[in-house]
Parts: structure tokens; C-alpha cells; sequence
């Protein structure tokens, strides 16, 4: 009968969550009976919020249950469990999430419509994104199972706009290769390692949001030409020194070219092989924000002809399969990936912009929040950090 009636095994499980919910408050609540000879002091008649945490790392856990913790023992209304998985979120990992009311995700969980149908037939009514983008987020679909789906709208914008400098100097100045000659006491100085001054440059900006308006001032205070593409112009930048200009503009005169931009359809690959003929000869390319900003395959042939003479990325288009995994006692199967890593021009982080310590306080507080609002009936377009559209 399961084999031939998915949809029965999925409401199966969906009823056997909310008993298993049930069950294990009256058995906790027996438990403590027990304990104390039928005294209790009402901890466990609470009302509680159960929630299973995709894709943890140490860091997430870390930061989460001292956090949780906390939070409880301010608490007189309900109590919030977390429960914690390494898996990511998907179609295959959708039913680990029976039990539980809520889901917390990462970047590259993915929770698509099959991951959406899946969920809400296990009753999970709640998505909490533990970040700002929610590309891999079908809001669409979640609006249809009428789901919550709230996300961290800022968290450090500081640290990804200061991450973005790290990785522009460490490009232009070579130092990853000089630090590592240096400790094989190689004190040598050659053309290898020469860089140059950011003082007059100029510097392209895509994307002139939060975080964009922060690397805009950070930019200025180098002494370089500011220039600027976004739909939504921004004063304070034009009121700082920055100048805005068209696409096709900055592309052409940016000696540094900044991708500061979300990814929507309109701005995936916005780095392609079309585009390299219109970008300066030699320019230097830094993107700190989402992966499918760049078509890697149009990187690799910019980097080689020579038009691309450096890039540092925290982000990788297929970045999925192996970010915040280690990976150095295995095989990396993808061969654009190996490119890169080939390329002396490149500096590649692992998606850690985000991560300093104001950051993640940032997220795991913003995070609680967002569920404790849901638990206190702010659902769907009612939640303060909704990522889920209006009907059309």
C-alpha cells in the first residue's frame, strides 16, 4: 500500500508525528510525577516549540544552546527544544523532521517543492532561514502549503563588506603566496609578487544595498574613483564621493569590480562570456555575495586570456556539495571547481564573509526571535522577517 500511495505514508507520518508530539509531553510529565511523588513545579506543562536544525556545524551548535538555554529560563510562556543534524535539508532529509513544528536551515539547505510538500505533511508549519539570502527557498511553494518562512535580514553587513577588502588585498598583494614562501624561508621578492596601489584606482561597485553602501565608504577611504551600478540608487552613496553609472559603464572603466548583488533571475551569471570583451583589460574581480553571480566556466576562460588578472570569491556557483565540509582526505569530483583552485589569480574562502563572532550572535538572537514570533502567532506575511511573497 506505501509503495503504490506515497501520499498515504506521508499523512501516516504526519499523524504519527503529532501523536509522538502528544506522547512525549505525557510521558515527560509521568516521568517527572514520578520523581516527585506527584508534586511538580509545572516545568513540564509548558508549551514548547520543537525544532530541528539543518546542515550544524560546531560553530551553530555552539552558538545555539547556551542561546536556547537562556531563552528557556526567561521563559514562563513555553519552552523552545532544538535538536540538532549534520544532513542539509532536501527531498531525502525532508521526513528526519517528523516531530518537530519548525525547521532551521543554512545557506545551501535546499527546500524546494518536494522538500515544502514533504514538510508540511509532517506538520512542520515554520522555516527558519539562519541567514539573510534565501535563493535555495521556493517561497512560492511555501506559500502554498501555508507556510512561515523567516530569514536574519542583516546580521554583520560589516563583516561581509570587510571579508570582501581581505580578499581584494590578499589578490592584489599576493599575500597568501608570499606568507607561504616566507615560512619555506624564502625572503625573495620578484614580479610574482608585485601588486599595486588601490590609491586612483577605480572601483566598481555592483549592487549599492546595506552591505554595498558599507564597502562604498571603506572604498573611498583608500583614495580610489568610486563608480556604482544598481536599480535603486543610493544618496548616501552620491553624497559620499560614489557616482553612478550603467552596467556596460562599470564593467568598461572598473579597474576593481566589486559583485555585491543578491541572486535573482535577472542577475545570475552577470558575469558570462558575453560580458568579458566589455570588462577592462586586467581587472581584478571580487564577489562576496552569491556564487550563481558568476558563470565559472566564463571565469576560468577570463582568467587564462589574460582579461581577469586576479579574483577572490567566497562563493562558488556549485558551492553546495562541498562547502563546510572538509573534503582534503577525498576526491573533489568537480572539475570547475579544481580550476580554480588550479589558478594562481584566485583567492577562495569557503562562505565565510558572514562569520565573525558580532555575526553569529546576530544570527542565532535574530533566529530565536523569528521563532519565538512564530510560536506567539505571527504566521506566514505576519512574521516581522518574512521571506514568502505576496499573491500575485
Amino acid at each position: 500500500i506505501l509503495a503504490s500511495k506515497p501520499e498515504f505514508m506521508f499523512d501516516l507520518l504526519g499523524a504519527m508525528a503529532t501523536e509522538l508530539r502528544t506522547g512525549s509531553k505525557s510521558l515527560r510529565t509521568l516521568m517527572t510525577n514520578l520523581k516527585t511523588g506527584g508534586k511538580s513545579d509545572g516545568t513540564d506543562a509548558k508549551d514548547t516549540l520543537r525544532v530541528l536544525c539543518y546542515d550544524t556545524t560546531s560553530w551553530v551548535s555552539e552558538a545555539f544552546k547556551p542561546a536556547v538555554e537562556a531563552f528557556n529560563k526567561s521563559h514562563d510562556d513555553f519552552q523552545m527544544i532544538i535538536d540538532y543534524t549534520s544532513e542539509r535539508l532536501g527531498p531525502q532529509t525532508a521526513t528526519y523532521a517528523a516531530g518537530y513544528e519548525a525547521v532551521c536551515t543554512f545557506v545551501n539547505d535546499t527546500a524546494d517543492a518536494d522538500t515544502m510538500q514533504t514538510l508540511s505533511r509532517l506538520g512542520v508549519s515554520m522555516i527558519a532561514q539562519r541567514a539573510a539570502g534565501f535563493d535555495r527557498i521556493d517561497t512560492k511553494a511555501a506559500r502554498a502549503y501555508g507556510m512561515t518562512v523567516a530569514r536574519v535580514p542583516a546580521y554583520s553587513p560589516y563583516a561581509v563588506a570587510e571579508h570582501g577588502i581581505a580578499l581584494l588585498m590578499a589578490v592584489n598583494r599576493k599575500t597568501s603566496k608570499a606568507s607561504n614562501r616566507v615560512k619555506m624561508a624564502n625572503f625573495t621578492l620578484d614580479a610574482g609578487l608585485m601588486g599595486m596601489d588601490i590609491h586612483g584606482k577605480t572601483v566598481g561597485v555592483m549592487g549599492t544595498g546595506k552591505i554595498g553602501q558599507i564597502l562604498c565608504n571603506i572604498i573611498l577611504g583608500f583614495g580610489a574613483k568610486l563608480i556604482c551600478y544598481d536599480v535603486f540608487q543610493s544618496e548616501a552613496v552620491k553624497k559620499a564621493g560614489g557616482t553612478y553609472m550603467s552596467q556596460g559603464e562599470v564593467f568598461a572603466q572598473s579597474d576593481i569590480l566589486f559583485l555585491m548583488m543578491p541572486l535573482l533571475p535577472a542577475t545570475k551569471h552577470t558575469i558570462n562570456e558575453s560580458m568579458l570583451p566589455k570588462l577592462k583589460k586586467g581587472v581584478i574581480l571580487i564577489n562576496t555575495s552569491r556564487g550563481g553571480l558568476i558563470d565559472t566556466k566564463a571565469l576560468l576562460k577570463g582568467l587564462r586570456s589574460g582579461i581577469i588578472s586576479g579574483v577572490g570569491m567566497d562563493v562558488y556557483e556549485n558551492e553546495q556539495a562541498y562547502f563546510f565540509q572538509d573534503w582534503s582526505a577525498k576526491n573533489i569530483q568537480d572539475p570547475d571547481l579544481l580550476a580554480l583552485l588550479g589558478e594562481p589569480g584566485v583567492v577562495l574562502t569557503a562562505h565565510q564573509a558572514f562569520f565573525t563572532k558580532e555575526a553569529v550572535n546576530k544570527i542565532t538572537s535574530t533566529t530565536i526571535e523569528n521563532l519565538e514570533a512564530f510560536k506567539m502567532g505571527k504566521h506566514r506575511l505576519e512574521h516581522p522577517n518574512n521571506c514568502i511573497p505576496k499573491d500575485d
